[in-house]
């Protein structure tokens, strides 16, 4: 018998796992958390809303439970006649100023309204008020400056009058027909005047109220500061003045004197043109006319109308002239009356102007006589051709 052929036995297949493997796949594991663990954009949005709406209830619960415990349990106001340094301060709280206290309780007095634990003053009242001691401090400050400035007038003005004098103010009449309202303000008024004005009695024990020296100042009028300035630096401005007024004045004197130099010789130099021009053309071949001149005739052309009040230029004129040799200066009759003449004596003057015209002058005379001498020698030369004709 053959013997059974031994089976193969099958070998079971083992799933090796690395370390590495599972080491990576733990630590993905920790590092990425599960999708579920963060809200939706649409959870957040209620959990923010759900948070604020808490913290208001709360705070709204906190807000309103402070109040009521302080106002269950604030201190009573003590009465108004009760010292407040005395044993029952401690179990009261004091009456603030301008307030009045009564059984705990507290009221501002007329002009002042309760805030908080305090009584401030009325703003419309205390408006009004101020605009009216402006006014008052304006017109006695007016008449004080008045009064330093030209000794004129009073200073010195009692309450009385001043506490008449309010009622005239347009301002109280927009304050109402209450009388307190009306009373009250001018009361405050008064205080405010009395603070800011001074104050005396007088001998009938009236109050009487003045500007002071200091503000009154500001109020005096422009020439009286003037006026005052003047005085008080009279020893400085008086000789400063003087000596700008004595330099205004030299400067003046200078520049006329300057002016009468250049303009004297500016006419002495037409006049000796004029001299010259007459001279030569008095002496020309078919010249005519005197040599001399009148003086006053020279004067009065020469000159303007404005310059003929000015004597001085004349004189200046006439000293020039004098100084002059080739001028000759006398007295001679003209139409019946003495006048002095100036003529000139020397032929060729230095003038370039004068040689100009002497020049112009000897040309034409000898081109005149040198047409004359050439028509004379041609009538010469025609006469015998007609002859031989």
């Amino acid at each position: 018998m053959s013997s059974p052929t031994p089976k193969k036995r099958s070998k079971s297949k083992h799933i090796s796992y690395s370390p590495s493997s599972s080491s990576k796949s733990s630590l993905s594991t920790i590092i990425e958390p599960p999708q579920s663990l963060f809200p939706s954009k649409g959870e957040f949005l209620r959990l923010v809303t759900v948070l604020a709406i808490a913290s208001a209830v709360a705070l709204s619960c906190n807000f309103f439970a402070a109040f009521f415990t302080s106002t269950s349990t604030s201190k009573p106001f003590c009465n108004s006649n009760l010292d407040p340094t005395g044993s029952f301060s401690d179990s009261c709280e004091p009456c603030p100023s301008y307030g009045e206290c009564y059984e705990g309780k507290m009221e501002c007095i007329y002009g002042y309204r309760r805030h908080g634990n305090l009584c401030i003053e009325d703003r419309n009242i205390n408006e009004t008020a101020k605009k009216l001691s402006e006014w008052v401090e304006a017109g006695l400050c007016e008449a004080y400056a008045q009064v330093m400035c030209y000794g004129t007038g009073t200073f010195w003005v009692r309450e009385n009058d001043i506490w008449n004098d309010l009622d005239e103010h347009k301002l109280m009449q927009n304050v109402g027909s209450d009388n307190t309202t009306y009373v009250h303000t001018k009361r405050r008024a008064m205080e405010t005047i009395a603070k800011l004005l001074e104050t005396r009695t007088n001998l009938h024990g009236l109050q009487e109220f003045k500007c002071p020296d200091a503000l009154a100042e500001y109020y005096k009028p422009l020439t009286c500061r003037i006026r005052e300035l003047v005085s008080k630096y009279a020893l400085i401005i008086v000789p400063v003045c003087a000596a700008l007024i004595g330099c205004v004045v030299l400067f003046w004197k200078v520049r006329q004197r300057r002016y009468l130099s250049s303009r004297a010789e500016e006419l002495y130099n037409q006049v000796c043109d004029m001299l010259e021009e007459n001279a030569l053309r008095s002496k020309s071949v078919d010249g005519g006319g005197e040599s001399w001149v009148v003086a006053s005739w020279l004067r009065d052309h020469l000159l303007l109308p404005r310059e003929r009040k000015d004597p001085q230029l004349w004189k200046n004129v006439e000293e020039l002239v004098q100084d002059d040799s080739r001028v000759d200066r006398y007295p001679k009759l003209v139409k019946g009356e003495s006048k002095v003449v100036w003529e000139w004596q020397v032929e060729g003057s230095l003038s370039s102007a004068g040689r100009r015209k002497k020049e112009r002058v000897e040309v034409k005379s000898d081109e005149g006589i040198n047409t004359n001498v050439n028509q004379s020698g041609q009538s010469s030369k025609a006469e015998p051709k007609a002859l031989i004709f």
